[in-house]
């Protein structure tokens, strides 16, 4: 999980420079010598990718780095090593915009020279085995009606890029700027239908009972894990 990743930069970094010890604190917190803070600031959500199979869970993890040694020379030399060796390497994306000073002051330390290290991650998720059919198949013909709804997240927001997936039918659609989602032709029955909505790097399961109508819309409001 992310602690492989913890592992997996701790020891990019000891190969890119010397006898150096890495932190994964906050900058400033009990640090001597030669350190570097690799503390990671957020995770933010990475687009799911398309297919058949059950995508994968993706995700952006960003990690503030900063160098400290006895000398402020020294320091610099290491941190413009470790932003080299970072553009360098394809694995990682590198923002080397000046964070705000109220993140330092929320540290409270000044601020410093620094980077930040975007490092993806991935979760792969076996496929869900149907079911054994037990039965003998029992085709009924059934006439085609449009689903189509809105997805909102906390306050009301609409969550725009979700993924609607219609489990049983192999069908998906992604929702718009509006939080719109439309599946133009879905058999009527039966009218209890299993959705599964993936949404800002999580997955919810909801069952819907289908509209008589065509233009009653479905509204569905997601509770987000912090």
């Amino acid at each position: 999980m992310i602690d492989q990743v913890d592992r997996r930069l701790e020891d990019w970094i000891e190969s890119a420079l010397d006898q150096v010890e890495v932190s994964l604190a906050p900058p400033g917190e009990n640090t001597t010598g030669r350190c570097v803070s690799l503390y990671l600031l957020e995770l933010s959500s990475n687009p799911l990718p398309r297919g058949a199979r059950r995508p994968p869970l993706q995700m952006m993890l960003r990690y503030l780095v900063t160098t400290r040694a006895d000398k402020p020379e020294e320091a610099h030399r290491m941190l413009g090593e470790l932003v080299i060796a970072a553009i360098e390497n394809p694995e990682f994306e590198v923002e080397l915009e000046s964070l705000p000073v109220t993140v330092w002051s929320a540290f409270g330390i000044a601020p410093r020279p620094s980077f930040v290290l975007r490092v993806p991650f991935r979760h792969e998720r076996p496929e869900r085995l149907a079911p054994r059919v037990k039965h003998p198949v029992v085709i009924k013909q059934s006439s085609l009606r449009s689903l189509h709804g809105q997805i909102f997240g906390p306050e009301s927001i609409p969550i725009m890029n979700a993924r609607v997936e219609l489990p049983a039918l192999q069908l998906s659609t992604n929702t718009d700027s509006r939080g719109r989602f439309h599946f133009s032709a879905v058999p009527a029955e039966p009218r209890v239908k299993l959705l599964r909505v993936l949404a800002k790097g999580q997955e919810f399961s909801i069952t819907t009972e289908q509209a008589e109508r065509d233009d009653e819309p479905f509204v569905i409001h997601l509770q987000m894990e912090e």
